[in-house]
């Protein structure tokens, strides 16, 4: 048992997750410090596409409280959906019915 959790307010509290108190003293977590990197955007294009109401529902529902958007959930299920289709032709299954 480490203690109540609150948020850390420490000086470089950038680094921190958050502190304990233990016996009326204070202790961090630290979080490691990755070195910034400018990130990179593939180019994109826009496409139009359909969608059943029911998938836009399912999807919306999915992503509700996330913070993503629907078109970062469709990019991001349909890059597995690829990779995946590139094991099973790896492994010889064949992926059509």
């Amino acid at each position: 048992f480490l203690g109540d959790k609150m948020q850390c307010t420490c000086p470089i509290s950038l680094y921190h997750t958050l502190q304990y108190v233990v016996k009326g003293k204070m202790y961090c977590e630290v979080n490691d410090v990755a070195k910034f990197k400018v990130p990179i955007v593939p180019a994109t294009t826009q496409k139009s596409i359909r969608f059943p109401n029911n998938i836009i529902d399912e999807v919306e529902e999915a992503i509700r409280g996330t913070g993503a958007s629907f078109s970062a959930f469709v990019i991001e299920a349909t890059r597995v959906a690829l990779e995946n289709l590139r094991e099973d032709a790896e492994a010889g299954e064949d992926a059509q019915p």
